[in-house]
């Protein structure tokens, strides 16, 4: 309502323009009250309008989720992913909508309210108070008496005055009033007309996209119908089939029975079977046993690596067993161990044994002229077992090298700055990198980091295997251990001098290693107790000759303790193939127990972190310790001088052996009885041409680690590893024979 004031009746002030006044001023009381509310009301709004959109983020965000967990499904992927991001365009429309909604609303009412009625009331404040002053002056000039002409004279000029006074603000009042009753509906209509095209646009812009959406939704719900029908057939048939192989009878039911040695995924058979453990309780456990690639390996879990019970089937024999309670039992025995397994039924006992007879002959005709073929290289090509002319399979090998070794936790981007899909790594470290960090470390020289391409290069089995044991989250948690507390950030992809100075400092200088996460050594007391013990074992059997050293050892370590390959049953490490368990240098069950007082390795020094953990065949402990300063080639004073090799010979693990040569092991030192490595290899039986052909490696592609060959027991080894590449046999009858002392 338009609420305007005379000025005429401004200068006379009459009960007329008191009157109108009263209403103005009442008026714009009322507007200021609805003003603050609605704009209060709009702050809300807007909070509200806010905290949706986060709400709807959110909700886009699990619908791109959803989209992303559907990747095998092309259709809802595709679906998904576009309907997110038409929803998240109507999100953005709506964050527009209510920025606009602030600007125009929120900001100009409240600069209206703020602004123009805070100017009201000043004015009103100085009309009062003039209009009080000139009724003091007219009641003060009509209280002077007459003949007191100079109290006549101070009253009228002070009435004069303030009439004067009066006037002016009463205009100005008047003038505030009528401009505050124009402008008002102008601001009014504007924010809200603002607000309104606000509106406008967003719908518009939905309509525009929704428009664009429409003909693929018209297809999708065409396409969605067409499901509907194909789901409800497939119901159907499924019901059916369901109902045909319940009237089954499974009086009869057996498992799977053929084998196929031909198999196009190489898996000759498999199937579940109880496996007797090798400890002391001899408990039964059912796994899942498969053979393939001439090995006879099982696992527990679909995504555990399997564990290898016989490596190379040529070496062992399979038979029925009957002189024990249970029921559909069969032993494997190979040279290292026997493995009792058993069946769920007799057919299944007879098609496992068939298949492992089968599978170690057909290993005999593909694999028969390998060893041949090794005696006469002089000379193995560098970083590989194979010669210039590489067969498909091992090409094949060479090329799967990548996704097997990016499989490994943290390995899918660059160990040092983390950019994807990593192509080169370090092999003694045992960790990725991308082409410019390989670069870097290639600098720092071989004694620091030996780099190869995952791509380019052949790979072999123990080098990929030490991949697969170590990786990128191993490594940096021990060579970043102390990044964060130090506030270092890694630098990023492209920033060359800061990552030439950043691996510099975390592998030659190891900055970042936690110096105190190692403590200190057990009691001086306890430990030679437990190395006398052994001690005296390795003395009693270093007297002897190899032969009679083999003898020497209890035939049941040899048939009931997994060694060699497998050291528990869900242990999974793959280790050297022995005919003396390394734990035949322990006469007894208890003494065995014994030894393992110091097999934490967290108590130790360094070096002797390294020892011990080269036997355990714990990887990522021997790069801890080497990361602390272990000296790869520490001796055990305590223990006849042996050092990390010997142990790692000792422990049945070609993998260990690779790892340590890699980082400088020298195949050379020898204990105090004057036994290198590879002696140790061939008095235990272990496959000392393997440890030989590393060494001879290192020697020629690392000058700086390259030692000479231990020619002493060249023609010992050769002997052991022909004969149990080419005649098993021959350790079987050896074995015989060493029962009979």
């Amino acid at each position: 309502m338009k609420m305007t004031v005379d000025f005429e009746e401004c200068l006379k002030d009459s009960p007329r323009f008191r009157a109108a006044l009263e209403e103005v001023e009442g008026d714009v009381a009322e507007l200021e009250l609805k003003l603050d509310k609605l704009v209060k009301l709009c702050i809300a709004m807007i909070d509200t309008g806010k905290a949706f959109c986060v709400a709807n983020k959110q909700f886009m965000n699990g619908i791109r989720d959803l989209a992303q967990y559907s990747s095998n499904d092309a259709v809802v992927e595709t679906s998904l992913t576009k309907f997110s991001d038409s929803l998240q365009e109507m999100i953005n429309f709506h964050t527009i909508l209510f920025d606009q909604t602030q600007r125009s609303i929120k900001a100009q009412l409240q600069n209206f309210v703020k602004e123009d009625l805070r100017k009201f009331k000043d004015a009103k404040k100085q009309f009062e108070k003039v209009s009080e002053e000139k009724e003091n002056a007219l009641v003060k000039n009509a209280q002077v008496q007459r003949n007191k002409q100079h109290e006549v004279e101070e009253a009228t000029n002070i009435l004069t005055a303030t009439r004067k006074c009066f006037r002016h603000i009463a205009l100005d009042y008047v003038l505030q009033i009528n401009v505050l009753q124009s402008k008002r509906r102008s601001e009014i209509l504007k924010s809200m007309l603002s607000f309104m095209y606000a509106h406008l646009a967003f719908f518009h812009q939905g309509y525009d996209l929704f428009s664009e959406l429409g003909p693929y939704m018209k297809d999708l719900g065409a396409q969605l119908d067409r499901l509907v029908v194909d789901a409800a057939k497939e119901k159907r048939e499924m019901e059916q089939k369901h109902s045909t192989i319940q009237q089954k009878d499974f009086s009869n039911d057996d498992s799977k029975l053929e084998y196929n040695v031909d198999a196009a995924n190489g898996i000759v058979m498999e199937g579940y079977l109880f496996k007797r453990a090798s400890n002391a309780f001899k408990t039964w456990n059912r796994r899942w046993f498969s053979i393939q690639n001439n090995q006879l390996v099982y696992q527990k879990k679909f995504k555990d690596n399997p564990t290898v019970v016989v490596e190379d089937l040529r070496l062992c024999t399979v038979k029925h067993c009957e002189d024990i309670e249970r029921r559909f039992c069969f032993e494997v025995v190979s040279p290292t161990k026997s493995c009792m397994l058993q069946a769920d039924s007799e057919k299944l006992r007879q098609a496992w044994i068939k298949a492992v007879q089968t599978s170690i002959a057909t290993a005999y005709r593909e694999k028969g002229d390998e060893s041949e073929k090794l005696d006469k290289k002089s000379s193995p090509s560098t970083g590989s077992l194979d010669s210039g002319n590489e067969s498909k399979d091992k090409l094949l090998k060479g090329e799967s090298a990548l996704q097997r070794v990016q499989c490994i936790p943290g390995n899918a981007s660059c160990c040092d700055c983390g950019l994807a899909d990593p192509r080169w790594a370090s092999i003694n470290l045992g960790i990725t990198l991308c082409i410019e960090c390989s670069g870097i470390h290639r600098s720092l020289g071989v004694h620091f980091s030996k780099v190869r391409s995952l791509t380019l290069d052949t790979w072999e089995p123990e080098l990929l295997k030490l991949m697969c044991e170590l990786g990128n989250d191993v490594i940096n948690r021990v060579y970043e251990a102390n990044l964060e507390k130090m506030g270092i950030k890694k630098p990023h992809p492209g920033q060359r001098q800061e990552k030439e100075a950043y691996i510099r400092a975390k592998y030659v200088e190891r900055k970042f290693v936690d110096k105190y996460s190692m403590s200190s050594s057990p009691p001086e007391q306890e430990k030679k107790i437990v190395s006398k013990s052994c001690e005296e074992k390795r003395l009693s059997i270093s007297k002897l000759g190899p032969s009679e050293q083999i003898r020497a050892s209890p035939q049941s370590s040899v048939k009931s303790n997994d060694s060699g390959i497998q050291q528990s049953s869900d242990d999974g490490r793959e280790s050297l193939p022995s005919t003396v368990s390394a734990n035949s240098l322990y006469e007894t069950e208890a003494e065995r127990q014994d030894s393992s007082v110091f097999l934490d390795s967290k108590h130790f020094n360094p070096g002797l972190q390294l020892y011990r953990a080269s036997y355990e065949k714990n990887l990522p402990k021997m790069a801890e310790a080497l990361a602390h300063g272990a000296d790869v080639n520490w001796s055990n004073s305590e223990e006849n001088k042996a050092t990390p090799l010997i142990q790692a010979v000792l422990g049945g693990s070609l993998v260990t052996c690779e790892f340590l040569l890699q980082n400088g092991a020298n195949v050379n030192q020898r204990d105090v009885q004057g036994r290198g490595p590879l002696h140790h290899a061939t008095v235990l039986g272990h496959t000392g041409l393997r440890l030989a052909r590393m060494n001879e490696e290192m020697r020629e592609s690392e000058g700086l680690y390259g030692q000479p060959g231990d020619e002493t027991y060249q023609d010992i080894f050769r002997d052991f590893s022909q004969m149990a590449s080419n005649n098993p046999e021959k350790l079987n009858r050896f074995q015989q024979d060493s029962q009979k002392f």
